[in-house]
């Protein structure tokens, strides 16, 4: 489990493509890893992947072809930034919201305008997520929680503030970026329970 805080950025170091999945080597920047083991579950732009080797400042995950198909990083390259957090602890303040780390779908940067201090992003989700997503309920930007502003089909507005754009990967987005989402569990597991 995740709170959607981010720790720190990184970027991948390596890419080694199989036949039906990739092993990606991460640099995780000022992240130290020296509290994580091999098997630790560690947030990469929202997606839960598992430690299988590590240094100082790198780990290696294994992505299968489900992740691959269903996140953004079939489409990442070496080089491109990451966002990090490392699972919660049971004793952690939740400052986000609870974050299992599973993407539900892949959205896209459509607009981006100053708001007073803060950038007002819209981003474009798939329609078979619209039930889940509500004004002022959570959402998770690549595994960055954030509190919706506006919803309107399948298009919803947050706004990021300073400290965000400069914590996150949010300042590399331009229009046509793809990126993670992940909603709220609650309203995933009321649907399920509804809907039997």
């Amino acid at each position: 489990m995740f709170t959607g805080i981010i720790e720190a950025t990184g970027r991948i170091l390596k890419i080694d493509k199989n036949a039906d999945d990739s092993r990606f080597t991460f640099d995780t920047g000022k992240l130290s890893l020296s509290d994580m083991k091999l098997g630790d579950s560690i947030s990469v732009n929202g997606a839960c992947l598992s430690i299988i080797e590590k240094n100082e400042n790198s780990f290696s995950a294994d992505l299968s072809g489900e992740t691959l198909g269903l996140t953004t990083f079939s489409s990442l390259k070496a080089g491109s930034c990451i966002n990090l957090e490392k699972a919660m602890m049971l004793s952690d303040r939740i400052n986000g919201h609870m974050v299992s780390g599973h993407i539900d779908g892949v959205g896209k940067i459509i607009a981006k305008q100053d708001e007073g201090r803060s950038i007002r992003f819209t981003i474009e989700f798939p329609a078979e997520l619209n039930k889940f997503i509500s004004k002022k309920g959570s959402v998770t930007v690549d595994g960055v929680s954030l509190t919706i502003n506006d919803v309107n089909n399948n298009v919803f507005d947050v706004n990021i503030i300073p400290h965000t754009l400069s914590e996150t990967i949010f300042s590399e987005y331009e229009i046509d970026t793809k990126v993670n989402l992940e909603v709220d569990q609650i309203a995933r597991y009321l649907d399920k329970l509804i809907n039997k």
